[in-house]
This record gives C-alpha cells, sequence and structure tokens, in this order.
C-alpha cells in the first residue's frame, strides 16, 4: 500500500477490506462507502463516512430491521440491555424511520500519514458484524416473538456446547 495517504484514505482502505471479502462495496461520495455482507440471519448494508475535519472514520451496520411505532418501547428497552453486551460500538433506534443500526466511530490522525491499516478496517467491518449476528435474534424475539426484552436476551445469548 502507498506510504502517502489523502484524506479519503480511510474510505480506500475499507474498500479493500470490503474487496478482499468479497463484498459488493461502491463509493456513494468523497468520503463514503456503503458495502453489503450476508450474514446467518440477514443481509446487512455497512456504510463507512469519513469526516477529514474531525478525523473520525464513522461505520454503521444497518441489520434490515425496521421497526413499527407499536414496538419501540420494547426495543428502547431491548437496546438498553444490548448495549450493556457491548464492548465496541452501540446499537440504536432512529426515530424518524425506526431503523436499527449498528454505529461505532473511530478517531484516526491522517495528517501524521497513519490513517485506518487493512487490520483495523477488519477488527471494524468484523466486530460489526458480529453483534449484528450475535444480536439479531434479540430483534425478532421481540418483534415477532412476542418475547419481552429480558426474555430475548436470555433466549439469545445461551451458549451452545457441541455440535447439533
Amino acid at each position: 500500500m502507498s506510504e502517502e495517504r489523502a484524506d479519503g484514505a480511510p474510505i480506500e482502505v475499507l474498500e479493500q477490506y470490503f474487496e478482499a471479502r468479497g463484498w459488493p462495496c461502491e463509493r456513494s461520495g468523497e468520503g463514503e462507502i456503503v458495502g453489503s455482507a450476508s450474514g446467518s440471519w440477514a443481509q446487512y448494508e455497512f456504510r463507512g463516512v469519513w469526516r477529514p475535519e474531525d478525523q473520525v472514520l464513522q461505520f454503521l451496520a444497518f441489520p434490515d430491521i425496521k421497526v413499527a411505532v407499536e414496538k419501540r418501547g420494547a426495543i428502547h428497552e431491548s437496546l438498553s440491555l444490548i448495549n450493556e453486551q457491548l464492548w465496541l460500538g452501540h446499537f440504536e433506534m432512529w426515530s424518524g424511520s425506526g431503523l436499527i443500526v449498528f454505529r461505532h466511530s473511530t478517531v484516526l490522525d491522517t495528517r501524521d500519514g497513519e490513517g485506518l491499516t487493512l487490520d483495523q478496517a477488519e477488527a471494524i467491518s468484523e466486530a460489526a458484524l458480529e453483534e449484528c449476528e450475535r444480536f439479531y435474534p434479540v430483534f425478532q424475539f421481540v418483534l415477532w416473538g412476542g418475547k419481552s426484552p429480558g426474555e430475548a436476551i436470555a433466549a439469545a445469548l445461551i451458549d451452545t456446547h457441541g455440535e447439533a
């Protein structure tokens, strides 16, 4: 990889990582990339947004879950319980659309030539995918399974051992 980096370098590195994984992606602007990845539960849209003025890379993952108004209270409670379990990033529900999103931001100082590495791109992307996969069932249990947020978390976080 070139030693010289422009302000768009974090997006370029994400693009390289997405392409190496075989995830379809496209640039949607100078400092933005959109990609998608298949998981066990859903197709996830990933979005990287680089803000050079703040030196912040925001990474978003959308698990294709839209919450109806009547279920938003239960989902807010679920989000609180889920976010207690996370070490990186958080889930939220956008108030206007009811979309669930996983969001993580990273401060990068590209002025010193460091920028985002492929290892960091992998860590950010894989963490988002893993957390979406781990907690997707919680949302489904609450939205469609009639479970309370506490029951949904307990059911989704059961550790399995061995093979079925």
